[in-house]
């Protein structure tokens, strides 16, 4: 029965990994899935897997699989403790489903001699779960307890550590009450001993309750030698080439003595089978749940890393760079080792959007690409996390499991810009990274138009200018904005800030093209107009080269001054 149950589990886990598997090839996201179809990217991946297998990439193949899978080397580098939880966890699950689960299709084919109850097997399955069970602990105490910066704990992460927790502690509970049972016990004597003497029985009896762990009703200590003696030739007639000793089952043997004075009583209320349908329903659960879980990333991650390795970002085909990167949203563990070291965390720290996080935005992507709706709020949100990266690629290289996250937020965030709401950071130095992939990525309109709908989503809320006479103000509801350290309150209007500018010199018509020039916005400033001189297009176009705020006579700060009326046109924005 339950050798049934079990397959059927393995069969759904089998079936979910292989779905989970083909949305790689289905799901889109960013903007390399605009033209490109499921065949083309199938096609595409097969080509590139035989490229790879009949070209010297192999050999590089072969070492990501040893260092970077086998041994985890790029999580050795990150952090020794989470390296070794790693491990406990991945190589003792896998042994305990290969040589515990899958007994009778794995260990009993193997070994001819095998039964789970004898040397090296019945320690060794201890030592298996034991191993499952320190990297649990580790890991959550790094969750719970050490909490490193800017780790985000979600319920996916809540989940993954309570099954395998439940799986193993269900089943190190069940072992002891089983070395503990006198009713195991009887079951043992009855199918296996085959005794008939009632002296014998009481005799192997006496040792299996001073020696085994067993608790029985009828047999306390102290213990008559002769009976023990009687009783250890027994056992090594009927039971010791069948049943090594239950200290062997270290982790069982210990909860054997733990439950020792309610053993008896959990014995006749059915505890073994509690637990025994405990335990099966947590593994049930848990294997036919995986495809649809983080821990799925067991199956996700090893896929990235190798991919990682052959692929090349100049030469891969777009094909296969969209479907690496639908299946580097599986493989992310949610470590948090990409926001650790985040050069745009300070913006997070200062206006709370955990999205601005990369272990946060590649949460929210999954469900983008899964084809969740969001609301504005959400959109926005995500939109401000992708965009406001710096490109640094820090996240790249500490990612334990080889995603290449600075190619997926250009990606990703030339869909967002384009289809989501105006976006003040558009204005802002952040648009410098965006426009070195402009040549390469997206054609000039569409590198323009987000700039435009931006500055017309800001600058509109303060001012119309409609030509250099005439300003139509707009209903702005947002308090009086104020700049502070009023230097402009010295300019007399010279005009030198503007006949040096750069930008103004690039123009034919500038007052046209700009709105206002920079003395005139400076004059603006000392006439209280701060809302018209936030509608300039000026304050967005300024490079902050600093040659007017050089060239004041009167030590203006010209350039600091644009600055603030941008942070203020922005600031009023997100107000209204």
């Amino acid at each position: 029965m339950f050798d049934y149950l079990f397959y059927t589990a393995l069969i759904l886990f089998l079936l979910g990994s292989i779905y989970k598997i083909s949305t790689w090839f289905t799901k889109n996201i960013g903007i390399l899935g605009k033209n490109i179809t499921t065949s083309q990217r199938v096609i595409s991946a097969l080509k590139g897997i035989f490229g790879v297998i009949c070209s010297p990439k192999i050999l590089t193949l072969l070492e990501a699989v040893l260092l970077d899978v086998l041994l985890q080397r790029r999580l050795l580098k990150e952090n020794f403790v989470r390296w070794l939880a790693h491990m406990l966890i991945f190589y003792g699950f896998m042994l305990l489903l290969l040589m515990h689960a899958l007994q009778s299709v794995v260990s009993e084919a193997i070994f001819s001699d095998y039964y789970s109850t004898v040397n090296p097997f019945f320690f060794l399955r201890d030592l298996f779960g034991a191993m499952v069970l320190v990297g649990v602990i580790l890991a959550a105490l790094r969750r719970y307890v050490s909490k490193p910066r800017r780790l985000c704990t979600n319920r996916m992460d809540h989940y993954a550590i309570a099954i395998v927790a439940v799986i193993l502690l269900s089943g190190i509970a069940l072992e002891g009450l089983k070395i503990a049972s006198y009713s195991e016990f009887q079951r043992m004597v009855t199918d296996y001993a085959g005794l008939d003497d009632e002296d014998e029985i009481q005799a192997l009896e006496t040792v299996w309750v001073r020696d085994y762990g067993t608790v029985s009703p009828n047999i306390q200590g102290p213990f008559d030698e002769d009976l023990i003696e009687t009783g250890r030739e027994v056992h090594a007639d009927n039971c010791m080439d069948c049943h090594a000793s239950a200290k062997w089952a270290f982790t069982g043997f210990a909860a054997a003595k733990i439950i020792k004075p309610a053993a008896l009583w959990l014995d006749q209320s059915g505890g073994v089978t509690l637990l025994w349908y405990i335990h099966f329903i947590a593994c049930f659960s848990g294997l036919a749940y995986l495809p649809f879980s983080k821990m799925f990333h067991l199956i996700a991650t090893p896929f990235s890393l190798m991919a990682g390795k052959v692929m090349d970002p100049a030469t891969s085909l777009p094909a296969n760079t969209l479907t690496r990167q639908i299946m580097e949203l599986d493989a992310c563990t949610h470590c948090g080792s990409c926001s650790l070291t985040c050069s745009a965390a300070m913006v997070f720290e200062a206006i709370g959007n955990e999205y601005i996080l990369p272990s946060e935005k590649m949460t929210f992507l999954k469900s983008l690409a899964s084809g969740k709706k969001l609301n504005e709020r959400q959109f926005s949100a995500i939109q401000e996390g992708v965009y406001l990266c710096t490109n640094c690629d820090r996240c790249t290289v500490r990612c334990p499991s080889g995603i290449r996250l600075k190619e997926l937020w250009y990606s990703v965030r030339e869909e967002l810009v384009a289809n989501g709401p105006a976006l003040a950071h558009m204005l802002s130095p952040y648009s410098f990274a965006r426009g070195l992939i402009m040549p390469d990525r997206i054609s000039a309109d569409e590198y323009a138009n987000p700039i435009l709908n931006a500055r017309q989503a800001v600058a509109g809320r303060f001012t119309e200018l409609t030509n250099r006479e005439t300003v139509i103000p707009l209903n702005v509801v947002a308090p009086q904005p104020e700049i502070s350290d009023n230097t402009y309150a010295g300019c007399f209007s010279c005009q030198s800030c503007t006949t040096v500018c750069p930008v103004v010199g690039n123009y034919d018509n500038p007052e046209q093209t700009l709105g206002l020039l920079p003395h005139q916005i400076m004059c603006c400033l000392g006439l209280g107009l701060v809302e018209m001189a936030s509608g300039a297009r000026m304050i967005w176009d300024c490079l902050t080269c600093y040659k007017c705020q050089e060239n004041c006579p009167q030590q203006v700060e010209v350039c600091d001054v644009l600055f603030r009326l941008k942070n203020v046109a922005v600031e009023t924005a997100r107000i209204t």
